[in-house]
């Protein structure tokens, strides 16, 4: 017989996690979508009464995200500028209804590769926190998305946060995402870039992610390479377009060809570093 609960405890969800498989639901978004007109067979483990697990906290070396927490409530806290490329991908997760109930942690759960929260996250240096009844363990989120639907997540864990160092989270960022249309759409590709910058206007440390264009977001070392030392004022697009990008593996689909996909990563991880360096204006999501 299929189950339902809802638990208002985080450990009575763990104690239910460590008795048998269950699905997690928690803002739902993805979760009735995929079921479409099928019934429900699976146990069902409603996390959305755990009220613990919502909201985002300063500790004195991480910035907190609960796993409940919405993208509307991201949008609206008060965070520094290096998570203006977060920002920037939580208004484009669907319409503002979506936002309203969608999760930053459930858009992770759901690894999709084309998950806009994803490259955002990662130019952060962002880790996974993973609960169970023998306790907690950190995963960096380039090590717990393992590819198209897959993570590093056990049966008898659950999401419970996502935690942000502070050591990560200076400087500026911004993200960029291609789809065929302005609002509403999986994406093409979609790059996030932070920039830290010294006195002197160099660049001192460059973090670019690009999605959609391999099994999991990708961060290029080529393209951060490429620039760091340079002058925020330098020819920062020339030393972008030459970089390498051995790391993406896009492929073709009905939404572009792999080619496409290659060319279009290389433009929008240029124009999330343009924007996060403040030399080129950020436009968000642009049509193909």
């Amino acid at each position: 017989m299929t189950r339902y609960a809802k638990p208002e405890k985080v450990e009575d969800a763990l104690a239910l996690l460590a008795e048998g498989e269950w699905r997690v639901l928690s803002g739902g978004t993805d979760f009735y979508p995929a079921q479409g007109s099928r019934p429900i067979r699976d146990n069902v483990l409603d996390i959305a009464g755990l009220s613990d697990l919502r909201g985002i906290t300063e500790t004195s070396d991480h910035w907190v995200l609960g796993a409940r927490t919405t993208w509307t409530e991201v949008l609206g806290a008060d965070l520094p500028p290096s998570f203006n490329a977060l920002k920037q991908a939580g208004r484009d997760v669907g319409s503002v209804q979506i936002q309203n109930v969608a999760t930053v942690a459930g858009n992770l759960c759901n690894a999709s590769p084309a998950a806009d929260g994803v490259p955002a996250l990662m130019v952060l240096s962002a880790e996974v926190e993973l609960r169970s009844l023998a306790g907690a363990r950190h995963v960096p989120l380039h090590e717990f998305i393992l590819g198209n639907r897959r993570t590093a997540l056990s049966k008898d864990e659950l999401v419970t946060a996502i935690r942000v160092p502070k050591a990560a989270s200076a400087g500026q960022s911004a993200f960029v995402k291609l789809g065929a249309r302005r609002y509403l759409v999986i994406s093409i590709a979609m790059a996030a870039a932070r920039i830290e910058t010294a006195s002197d206007g160099t660049i001192a440390m460059a973090a670019i992610t690009v999605g959609a264009c391999s099994p999991v977001a990708r961060r290029l070392g080529g393209l951060e390479g490429a620039i760091v030392g340079l002058h925020r004022g330098a020819n920062l697009r020339g030393a972008l377009r030459d970089a390498p990008m051995p790391e993406l593996s896009p492929i073709d689909d009905v939404r572009g060809t792999a080619e496409y996909r290659l060319e279009a990563a290389r433009e929008i991880a240029t124009r999330a570093v343009m924007a996060a360096v403040a030399d080129f204006p950020q436009e968000g999501e642009w049509a193909a």
